[in-house]
């Protein structure tokens, strides 16, 4: 039997400080929410008994006659729809209230990856985002469409279907039961980033009308945050010290320190050319350029070692500004050179940015406003998770403190 309830949300309030009220809508153990369009002070709703006291304000006694209408209506298009098809759900109650359609599949959340796939993939043809994040967003539909096939046997899934149960049930399966590259199991961190891609796929299917909610929106889980892989002055000097035989790893060791002393991330080092050079009216040099992932204008000095790099590939095709190798091949090869170099660190392409954040700026006195900037981030927060406060930064500080107790 279906059951309706309504209930005040709080948390949302209008420009007279009144909050909507709310239906909450049960039917076989599922539920459902929607607003009613009706707004009431929190102390009025809980003095008269969520409207079930004898009304005396007018404004009090339309609500009443909205919330009972719409209650009404609710049972009547229940007991409609089951006339005809005893397995109608609340998606097809709430979509016959809104005055939508109910067809098969109109709202498969798989075809909505698809849809959203082939709009990404274009973005990403004209540069406007990165290969890497189209990959992860056909990862996640992977992902999401194994656990519709093994854990609900369908090829398809409605997505106005897919309830609180049926989230943590997926996270728990790519937590636990998932398997990519004979490994069981995602990281936590991971599972959260997939989650972000379902969030953002279906807010495109909100902003083009195709669904009118976002179900992932209920998953909040976060990032665990663990301190940044850094290289010290000694660890980085090493490295620019190392001439290697081979030139695959000379070409890997030049890209990685371009990228210690610029903060570029892989697909901004692929993207440069000479014409992301220019010179300041003081003759010095900086690299221009917007950052593929946010967008975001950056502009970076151009460092004496960053230069020599520059000079060493002057002669390159296409105007490059560095050779083309890519992210896996340089994480590979990094490898290498860390243990060449006796460096006990995981080095990733990744492992420059954070040591741009930390050993060249912010452990040389640069202001953190100033290397969020250079590293285009959009906030100075972004900013703050890979730049580490060094040792030598809380000395020096201190040391303005002995002259004082002296």
């Amino acid at each position: 039997m279906i059951k309706t309830f309504f209930y005040l949300k709080t948390d949302k309030q209008n420009s007279e400080g009144e909050s909507p009220i709310y239906a909450k809508i049960k039917l076989q153990g599922k539920s459902t929410t929607l607003s009613t369009g009706k707004f009431i002070s929190r102390e009025r709703w809980e003095f008269t008994n969520k409207l079930r006291n004898k009304l005396r304000l007018n404004s009090e006694v339309n609500c009443k006659i909205a919330i009972d209408f719409l209650e009404n209506k609710i049972e009547s298009i229940y007991f409609e729809l089951t006339r005809h098809n005893p397995n109608s759900t609340l998606s097809d109650i709430k979509n016959n209230l809104n005055g939508k359609s109910t067809k098969s599949g109109e709202y498969d959340v798989l075809k909505l990856f698809k849809n959203h796939s082939e709009y990404f993939k274009k973005k990403s043809e004209v540069g406007e985002r990165s290969k890497a994040s189209l990959q992860k967003y056909n990862r996640a539909k992977d992902l999401l469409f194994n656990f519709i096939k093994i854990k609900h046997g369908k090829t398809s899934f409605d997505i106005n279907d897919i309830d609180n149960e049926f989230i943590y049930n997926l996270e728990y399966f790519l937590k636990y039961d998932s398997s990519f590259n004979s490994k069981l199991g995602i990281s936590h961190n991971s599972v959260v980033k997939y989650f972000q891609c379902f969030k953002t796929v279906c807010m495109y299917g909100i902003k083009r009308n195709i669904i009118t909610n976002n179900p992932f929106l209920c998953y909040d889980e976060k990032l665990i945050i663990s301190d940044a892989v850094f290289l010290t002055k000694d660890e980085l000097e090493r490295i620019e010290a190392k001439e290697f035989s081979s030139e695959r790893l000379n070409k890997v060791k030049d890209i990685f320190l371009f990228s210690c002393y610029t903060s570029y991330a892989p697909i901004d080092v692929e993207n440069l050319t000479k014409k992301n050079i220019i010179k300041d009216n003081n003759g010095e040099y900086w690299i221009v350029t917007n950052r593929a992932k946010t967008k975001i204008k950056s502009n970076v000095p151009v460092l004496p070692p960053v230069q020599r790099i520059i000079d060493k590939y002057a002669n390159l095709d296409n105007d490059k500004l560095l050779p083309s190798i890519s992210n896996q091949k340089i994480n590979e090869y990094l490898k290498e050179i860390a243990d060449i170099c006796s460096i006990d660190k995981k080095l990733t392409h990744y492992v420059a940015r954070h040591t741009f954040a930390t050993t060249v700026t912010l452990g040389n006195g640069v202001r953190i406003e100033n290397v969020s900037k250079m590293m285009g981030h959009t906030r100075i927060t972004m900013t703050q998770h890979y730049a580490k406060v060094l040792d030598t930064n809380v000395m020096k500080d201190m040391d303005k403190l002995k002259t004082k107790f002296a």
